[in-house]
């Protein structure tokens, strides 16, 4: 099927023709689900996850933009970015910084324990170094295992900007900490 076809498709999923989107499935989902189990490498997920794409390709299939672009570039791209969040969510979030200091020495000395609350402190000095919501991005993307995607929903903000700010945050942490 050529680009402008799935194009037309999308676009007529948009406006809820059950008929193009009946199409749409048949037409994409081998590519979409190979992409899913690409990512997830178990066969139950990809079928899982697939499903779960085409609904967010129903809901969401006004946000298409007709373009010269590949249409199944932006399938594609819903796919793997559902596929990831599945992976994200999939693990426990991270302890907080005290706790996961006191797992690593249950039993901590005089010494020890004055090190780890020179080592919090400085952590959380660097964190108060970064503008509010960058540090805000920071604990809740590192902390408290929030995705890319729900961050930058939460902050109202494209989710490539939020990648940006994240990495941009961690070289400046970085930086402080090696002071």
């Amino acid at each position: 099927m050529a680009p402008q076809d799935i194009s037309k498709l999308i676009v007529r999923t948009s406006m809820k023709d059950r008929a193009a989107f009946d199409l749409l499935y048949k037409q994409t989902s081998a590519k979409l689900f190979g992409v899913c189990l690409r990512i997830l490498r178990d066969r139950g997920d990809a079928e899982e996850a697939l499903q779960e794409v085409f609904v967010k390709i129903w809901t969401k299939a006004d946000r298409f933009a007709v373009s010269d672009l590949s249409p199944i570039s932006w399938l594609v791209a819903i796919a793997r970015n559902h596929a990831i969040d599945r992976i994200r969510a999939r693990r426990s979030p991270p302890a907080n910084i005290d706790a996961a200091l006191d797992v690593a020495d249950p039993t901590p000395g005089p010494e020890a324990t004055a090190v780890a609350g020179g080592e919090t402190e400085r952590i959380h000095h660097c964190l108060e170094e970064l503008e509010k919501d960058r540090a805000a991005a920071v604990r809740g993307a590192y902390l408290s295992g929030e995705s890319y995607a729900e961050l930058a929903e939460r902050f109202k903000v494209p989710l490539n900007t939020m990648r940006t700010w994240l990495r941009r945050s961690l070289l400046k942490l970085r930086e402080c900490l090696e002071r």
